[in-house]
């Protein structure tokens, strides 16, 4: 019989309390059993983390091994009583549980574990129209038990989902107007899946200002009594009006006196601060009365209407319709125009263009001029110029004006000092893309920077050098802006003077700045 000697520690003391109290003693280790009744209680956690807790059970065992099944690292040895834990993906795994006796001899079973995912609960998803953008919609979802979500906007059917965590905020445009199923799914980890969907109605309603340069608005006109309006080319691009395309009514011959045509807007007009409309008109003759008309949607007995004469014959001219008495609760919503009203129609065509509410005050715009005795010509300056409005220093040549701006840099300011100021409108670049302006400098051969930026984002700018060429006498110079669009909503512009170059006290005039081509 084989038999083992081994010093008596307090281990053996302890489990084979009957031995002898001999320094060393034979110990028979073949009647111990092999380790019986092995398993595990495995206890996995509802939070799909996919963490599972083993605690190792049996008889006869000093201690175990667990083979977790998934071709990771066995643990390291248990005490009876331990446990250990494991994180799985979702599935299912044979685990195996090893027990070991004081006779070192081993059992060794297999246990299923089956790992799965809860389908996530609480699934809140925003879907939301972008203020100030009406083609673009945003989404943010949050839910318990997710790792991420996904969303479809439902533009194609093969589109490829955006996934996203809780906390962003997801934003899409569309091409195209129109209702679109949005699903959003918040993934589990697992293959359960919680999915949220939601119909969107994107449209774009047409508000104020109009200006008829949208490719997705529809601009639906409703015509009357032998008018007939639709969307055209600029009859007279010019500094007045240098948009690409403005609304045409065409009053044709022996058409009602009345006649004319009307759109509705997207939201009734707000009269709660600005209280006038205006528009650009041409017509090929003046003296002809623009008639404006405003009624309520549901019942257009509530109605106001406004005439004006025009003035200019063959050139844009615009109007101001002063609705200062009507009543802002009685919700105007369609927008009616008549041209030449009170008499028949005769063929003729009349175009009208930015349409907008108005205080009824003249306001910054281009061109530029300086004459105004209305208007306060607000310079902001910076780096170490100083820009006010003057007098005209050389009444000469290709520049008679009596009011010019004129730019001091002033001895020591920085190579970048100058001066801004803000219009009251973003610039049209549909047609236009170059500007020009008049100055005076005392020496030729400067840079003269010519910059617009947009005033909500500083960031979204353009600038254009021009170098002068005359010394003590006005010249015009031209900056091309090829490249800016209206969407850049360029409202600030901004001129320096001897870019580069620090100050050296010099004074600078500019004067009649100006959309060109």
């Amino acid at each position: 019989m084989k038999k083992i000697h081994f010093i008596i520690s307090l281990f053996v003391i302890t489990i084979f309390s009957g031995c002898s109290s001999d320094e060393s003693s034979n110990i028979d280790l073949d009647g111990v059993s092999t380790p019986t009744n092995i398993s595990a209680l495995t206890t996995i956690a509802q939070d799909n983390s996919g963490k599972v807790t083993f605690l190792p059970k049996g008889e006869g065992v000093t201690q175990y091994k667990v083979n977790f099944g998934d071709g990771s690292s066995e643990s390291e040895y248990l005490a009876p009583g331990a446990t250990v834990d494991h994180t799985y993906p979702e599935g299912v795994y044979q685990a195996k549980i090893k027990a070991m006796g004081i006779n070192g001899k081993i059992t060794e079973v297999t246990q299923e574990v089956a790992v799965s995912f809860l389908a996530p609960t609480n699934l809140q998803v925003t879907l939301a129209h972008v203020i100030g953008d009406n083609l673009s919609a945003s989404v943010t979802a949050k839910a318990n038990l997710e790792t991420f979500f996904q969303v479809y906007f439902g533009e194609t059917p093969d589109e490829t989902p955006v996934d996203f965590m809780e906390g962003e905020t997801i934003k899409h445009t569309y091409a195209n107007v129109g209702e679109y199923n949005v699903k959003v799914v918040a993934l589990s980890g697992g293959v359960a899946t919680t999915t949220y969907e939601e119909t969107i109605t994107i449209s774009n309603p047409v508000l104020l200002p109009v200006d008829f340069e949208s490719t997705t608005l529809n601009y639906a006109f409703t015509n009357f009594g032998g008018a007939n309006t639709v969307v055209a080319n600029n009859p007279g691009v010019n500094e007045e009006n240098p948009s690409a395309k403005v609304a045409k009514l065409n009053k044709s011959a022996g058409s009602e006196v009345w006649a004319g045509s009307f759109m509705e807007l997207g939201a009734p007009i707000d009269f709660s601060t600005l209280k006038k409309i205006k528009l650009k008109a041409w017509s090929p003759k003046a003296g002809i009365v623009v008639k404006m008309k405003l009624e309520n949607l549901t019942n257009p007995d509530i109605n106001a209407e406004v005439d004006v004469t025009n003035t200019i014959a063959n050139g844009w001219e615009e109007l101001t319709f002063d609705f200062s008495a009507v009543d802002n609760a009685k919700n105007y919503q369609r927008l009616v125009v008549f041209f030449d009203f009170g008499n028949n129609g005769t063929g003729a065509d009349y175009y009208f263009d930015d349409i907008e509410l108005t205080a009824g005050v003249e306001t910054l715009k281009l061109p530029l001029t300086f004459e105004s005795s209305v208007l306060t010509y607000g310079f902001t300056s910076f780096g170490g110029a100083n820009s006010v409005l003057a007098d005209n220093p050389d009444k000469a040549g290709i520049n008679t004006s009596a009011k010019v701006g004129a730019l001091t840099k002033g001895s020591g300011a920085e190579t970048w000092a100058g001066s801004f100021i803000e219009l009251a409108n973003p610039l049209n670049f549909s047609t236009f893309k170059k500007m020009k302006m008049k100055v005076w400098s005392p020496q030729a051969g400067i840079v003269v920077k010519m910059k617009f930026e947009n005033m909500s984002d500083s960031a979204i700018n353009k600038e254009v050098d021009a170098t002068t060429t005359v010394a003590n006498g006005w010249e015009e110079l031209t900056f091309d802006f090829n490249g800016a669009t209206t969407a850049n909503q360029f409202q600030r512009v901004v001129v320096f003077f001897d870019f580069g170059v620090n100050g050296t006290g010099k004074t600078y005039y500019f004067d009649d700045i100006k959309q060109s081509n």
